[in-house]
């Protein structure tokens, strides 16, 4: 099985790197009889071009299926299909989470460009609800509550309540001072444009700090998932030393064991870690 694996990647290479279609090439150009021939991009490029839409189809959760099917080909069993498909919802509420977490950073992004610009509109001597309907216009900072806070702001409505229910969108926590400068503002008569001048700053600040701690962070998080994949890189060295690993896994009582309890223990050890680094975030 080896030795057919490795004629198959040694095939798929040679086609990928162009052997058999510049044979092909040269064949339509001699029957062209000198003509231009449109051969179109090379193969290498049309692989990576696939490559790319595949990437882009198959999420993490299909990826995990795909590495299932593929390492119980390898081993002769059907169990590490059953682990791939079973670690599809994982995975998929992991790619989730990532999801939310940057539209929370994309809100909050645009609720700090919504303050700098309302700034800025105030500043040139025009009034809140005009200038809050024009830095609107430019920032996707109100999300879906975007319509009744600006009907708010047209028709003369409770417009430090509407932020305040936009503000329960995930990242647009920022909002709330938008509406406490507002209600101060309007109620005693202070300067709106200070105000907002204070809350951008502010609200940079916290993002660059998040930003900063998720970067000194980075480092914890890119250890806890190489020791995670040490198993893996044992199990490589294994099979090159020709000890076959995936029979002694898949097919022996110790070793199912073994793959069981490893596997409980890999699981539990990464999710303490990343609990670890989730919790220093938050904190």
């Amino acid at each position: 099985m080896s030795v057919g694996a490795a004629m198959a990647c040694a095939g798929a290479a040679a086609w990928v790197m162009g052997g058999w279609d510049s044979g092909a090439r040269r064949a339509r150009l001699l029957c062209a009889g000198g003509g231009v021939v449109a051969t179109g991009p090379p193969t290498w490029e049309r692989a990576l071009l696939g490559w790319r839409r595949l990437r882009g189809r198959l999420r993490a959760e299909g990826w995990s299926l795909v590495a299932g099917l593929l390492i119980a080909l390898l081993g002769g069993s059907v169990l590490p299909l059953l682990l791939g498909a079973a670690a599809v919802p994982l995975f998929g509420r992991m790619r989730r989470a990532a999801e939310a977490r940057r539209e929370r950073e994309r809100r909050g992004d645009a609720v700090i460009a919504l303050c700098g610009a309302l700034a800025g509109e105030v500043g040139a001597g025009r009034q809140p609800g005009e200038s809050l309907l024009r830095a609107a216009r430019d920032s996707d900072g109100l999300g879906d509550a975007q319509p009744v806070v600006l009907a708010a702001a047209r028709f003369g409505g409770d417009v430090p309540g509407a932020l305040t229910e936009a503000a329960r969108q995930p990242g647009a926590e920022g909002l709330v001072g938008l509406a406490a400068c507002w209600r101060v503002a309007v109620d005693r008569g202070a300067g709106l444009a200070a105000g907002l001048d204070r809350l951008e700053g502010a609200l940079r600040a916290e993002r660059d700090q998040r930003a900063d701690l998720r970067a000194q962070l980075a480092g914890s998080r890119s250890t806890a998932w190489m020791l995670a994949g040490l198993p893996v890189l044992g199990l490589l060295l294994g099979t090159a030393l020709g000890a076959d690993p995936l029979h002694v896994l898949l097919h022996t009582g110790p070793g199912l064991g073994c793959l069981l309890v490893g596997g409980v223990l890999e699981g539990v050890g990464l999710w303490w870690a990343l609990r670890i680094v989730r919790g220093a975030e938050t904190a």
